[in-house]
């Protein structure tokens, strides 16, 4: 994946003239929709497993000749759906309401706090 977030740079940089070649908003824009990207995925991983899981808790009972459903009924069946549910929740949050918890510049007021911290002790001993 190295290569092709490097082309993309690379072309968007060439589209637009040298001085747009760090463009901030574009490296946010970019880590914001990879870090969408990586949920989807975790979520897309998360159903699969889950559905190859609860289909894999059916057993056929060749003595009736169709399948046993008490399978479903047993909690090993659902917890890994539960705490790794847990942790896709926690992902989703880190995603997608993260300016919903510190605000949208949260980030850049505390690193001016430690900023305005560090230089205040620098000048306390001069």
């Amino acid at each position: 994946m190295g290569r092709l977030r490097r082309y993309m740079y690379e072309d968007y940089t060439r589209q637009h003239s040298g001085e747009f070649s760090s463009d901030e908003s574009y490296n946010v824009a970019y880590k914001k929709v990879k870090k969408i990207k990586g949920f989807y995925s975790h979520l897309k991983v998360y159903v699969i497993v889950n559905i190859i899981i609860i289909a894999s808790s059916l057993s056929r009972n060749h003595e009736v000749g169709g399948i046993d459903f008490s399978g479903l009924s047993e909690w090993h069946t659902y917890s890994t759906a539960l705490f790794w549910g847990i942790g896709l929740v926690a992902h989703g949050l880190s995603v997608f309401s993260s300016e919903w918890f510190f605000g949208s510049d949260w980030e850049k007021r505390k690193i001016q706090k430690y900023m305005d911290k560090e230089a205040s002790n620098k000048n306390k001993w001069e």
